[in-house]
């Protein structure tokens, strides 16, 4: 076996082999502030939404951003059990699907806000009926006292109730 061969030189790398090398090659260059790769997402439609979705806290990071943009330390402060580090990778997951928008300020200190993206926007109905059935899932199991109440509501009805 040539050693070209052995090493892979002159033949394409499988996408995660690419993916891993440009993130650590990026890492060493500190002008670069966050070299990513789009991760393939799933073909159906579906599967590909819960992709984009999934994770501990994606839902209630939107939710507290349906109400306006968000500094990261007063999203921190809504979320206790949240480390910063997740928060940021979360954060930078919808950012990369285009849920998410971070505008940086020129101030000193600089400041950051984040914001749902109109794309991030059209996902409050689909929480909201994730909730709901997350109750009636818990209602048919009789695990309702269990259940934490739904932090996700229509954005109408919570103004309402307000006033």
């Amino acid at each position: 076996m040539a050693s070209s061969d052995r090493y892979g030189i002159g033949r394409a790398l499988p996408l995660s082999a690419l993916s891993f090398l440009h993130t650590h090659l990026s890492a060493a260059h500190q002008e670069v502030t966050m070299a990513r790769t789009i991760k393939k997402l799933p073909m159906l439609p579906a599967e590909r939404a819960l992709k984009v979705i999934s994770g501990r806290w994606k839902a209630v990071i939107l939710y507290y951003l349906f109400d306006g943009p968000r500094r990261l330390s007063a999203l921190k402060a809504l979320m206790p059990g949240i480390t910063q580090k997740v928060l940021i990778e979360q954060l930078r997951e919808m950012e990369e699907h285009g849920l998410v928008g971070r505008e940086i300020f020129a101030e000193v200190p600089t400041r950051v806000e984040y914001s749902a993206t109109p794309l991030g926007l059209s996902l409050e109905p689909i929480l909201l009926a994730l909730c709901q059935w997350g109750q009636h899932h818990a209602d048919e199991l009789n695990e309702r006292q269990r259940l934490a109440d739904c932090i996700i509501r229509p954005r109408q009805a919570a103004e309402a109730s307000a006033n």
